[in-house]
Parts: structure tokens; sequence; C-alpha cells
């Protein structure tokens, strides 16, 4: 299938996600570190008293691994976990979960509910047609002053994280989804995704615009230094 310069349009990302849905948690784990690192940005929001008394939102949730990060980091929370992709979810669901923990099938644009004390993002703003209308979204579901963690991949500021995705994805990710899937579509977008989404300054900048405070970066260890980070920044307004 023929890709843009951006790779797949967004429109039909999800059900991209559809087809992969069932060997996705097979290929995630095949990379060092991916759900610690899942679990390393969920840590970095700081969320009080292990979540007690906080309900989160865990954006574009896919199999569930972000949710088990947010879980792992606020065990006392209610956590609603929403994706675009009902395949991805029905892989979600049939895992163990809390009744703290509740799946729907929704965009975040179309989603009805709220405030949130806190929202994990993971890889889902570079698979947006309007990354800024997203930000304007999570602000305005957050309370004053509640954190947003976007998870997500950014190499454009850095030669060297540049050249390691690539040869991430033309050696392993890209051949293991055509081996595993039948079909290379979906990764090849992951990598025409990655390579066309802003610079890590760039974000930051992004999320100043559309009114979060305190913004800041902390990136992964391992193979992913460098091109997967944790942006962080708080909700418009005072926390009471």
């Amino acid at each position: 299938m023929k890709l843009g310069p951006r790779g797949l349009a967004r429109a039909r990302v999800p059900a991209a996600f559809d087809g992969a849905a069932a060997a996705y948690d097979r290929l995630v784990g095949a990379n060092p570190g991916y759900h610690e690192h899942l679990r390393l940005s969920a840590r970095r929001m700081r969320l009080p008293g292990g979540g007690a008394g906080l309900t989160l939102l865990d954006a574009g949730c896919g199999t569930g691994a972000s949710t088990a990060a947010l879980l792992s980091a606020a065990p006392q929370a209610n956590i609603v976990a929403i994706d675009a992709s009902g395949e991805m979810l029905r892989q979600a669901r049939a895992k163990s979960w809390p009744d703290t923990v509740r799946f729907v099938h929704t965009r975040v644009e179309d989603l009805d509910e709220g405030p949130f004390d806190g929202v994990l993002a993971a890889y889902l703003l570079r698979n947006l047609d309007d990354p800024d209308a997203q930000l304007r979204r999570f602000a305005d579901l957050l309370r004053p002053g509640a954190p947003l963690a976007v998870h997500e991949y950014s190499v454009a500021d850095s030669p060297r994280a540049r050249l390691v995705w690539d040869a991430v994805c033309w050696s392993i990710i890209i051949p293991a989804g055509r081996l595993t899937t039948g079909d290379a579509t979906l990764y090849r977008h992951l990598w025409h995704s990655v390579r066309t989404f802003d610079g890590a300054t760039a974000f930051e900048d992004r999320l100043r615009r559309n009114g979060f405070a305190r913004v800041h970066r902390e990136t992964m260890p391992g193979w992913q230094h460098g091109v997967v980070h944790t942006f962080l920044g708080d909700a418009p307004g005072t926390r009471e």
C-alpha cells in the first residue's frame, strides 16, 4: 500500500491497528524496555497517594500496555482507557484487570467524561491530524493543574536518534511486522510518522502554545535514549 509523506492518512490509522491487533503484543514484547519505559513515563507524572481518589485517562490505550503502566504507578486510581481501534481494545479487555479499570471505544475528541486528574497519552499525538486541537482537548478534560504525560517518539532534533530509528525500523520492526502479520503497511507508517513528527523542542513549544505550564521532557534509558521521551506539562489553572 502506498503511503504519503507522513505515512497513512490519519483516518486510516485505527483500521490499520485493527489488522495488527492480534500480533501487536508479541511485536512490542520484542522491544527491550518497551513496558518499563511506559511505566517510567507513568511514574514521572508523580501522582500522589498511589492514585487514591483520582480518576485518570489513558488516551490511546491500544492493547493495554499503557493502562498497565498507569495502574502500576497509581494502583488505587480509577482509570478510563480509550482507543479508536476496536480490535486493539478487544485484546486489552481480554486481559485481567481490577474493577477500577474501564475500557471505552472512542476517539478522545468524542469522549464525554471528565474532568480527569491526569492523562497519559502514549504513541498517540503523531497519529492525529491536528495535534494542537488534541492538546486543547486534553487541557479541557483535565482538572486545573493536573498533569499530562505524552510518551512519544521524537527524533527530528538529533541526527543520532534519526539514524538509530532508521536502523531499528528497517532491520527489525518492519521485517518483523511483515513476518508476523503478512503486511508491513502499519510498520512503514510507524517509520514515516516518527520521522515527520515534531522535534522535542518544537513539541515542548506546542504544549506551551496550547496552555500547558511547567513543560519539560525526560528521555529514556537504553537504545531509546533520545528517541522516546516523556513530555510533561500541567493543565492551565491552579489545582485547588
